[in-house]
């Protein structure tokens, strides 16, 4: 795979062997991502210093919010890592994670981007994509808030799958049971 020159190769192994991930670090010549599955700056204290990513992937939801987050990029940014905010989860997580990048000197890219529910999903100006950039949210908070009429006229199935997935847009592949 070396010779295509991937971006990054993401979770090589399971994140939370950190000495599996160092040994794989250590033979490729990839840059590596993990860290969507770490959930504490404490998970990322013991990944850093053995200098086995180049970029790291914290879920805004899921590691504390925007402020705890934050933290766990200035420690990536002491050791040289850069960050790419994990997102899966919509418009919200979405804004949250643009909030994040622009005051955070180690960002390298976004995860996620535009669906055409996003704008319908919620209040104020979403943002747009131009040529794989989004513009600052300019509104108050996050920038836009959900829509409550709308979250009301498309709720979650009845096995629990996101909106994204019956308005025919879901990537991530989350609604598969793998099982």
């Amino acid at each position: 795979m070396e010779e295509y020159r991937p971006f990054y190769f993401e979770e090589p192994v399971p994140p939370q062997n950190l000495q599996a991930l160092k040994r794989v670090s250590d033979n490729v010549n990839i840059p590596i991502a993990t860290g969507e599955r770490l959930l504490t700056k404490f998970d990322y204290a013991e990944l850093f210093p053995l200098h086995a990513v180049d970029l790291i992937q914290p879920d805004i939801m899921y590691a504390g919010g925007i402020l705890e987050t934050k933290k766990i990029a200035a420690m990536a940014e002491a050791h040289y890592v850069g960050i790419q905010p994990h997102n899966c989860y919509g418009p919200i997580n979405m804004m949250a994670g643009l909030q994040l990048d622009t005051c955070t000197p180690n960002f390298v890219i976004q995860e996620g981007g535009w669906r055409d529910w996003y704008q319908d999903a919620t209040i104020g100006d979403f943002p747009t994509q131009t040529d794989g950039y989004f513009g600052v949210p300019t509104g108050s908070g996050l920038g836009v808030a959900m829509n409550e009429e709308w979250l009301a006229a498309n709720p979650w199935d009845d096995n629990g799958r996101p909106w994204a997935h019956r308005l025919g847009n879901n990537p991530s592949r989350q609604d598969v049971d793998w099982s």
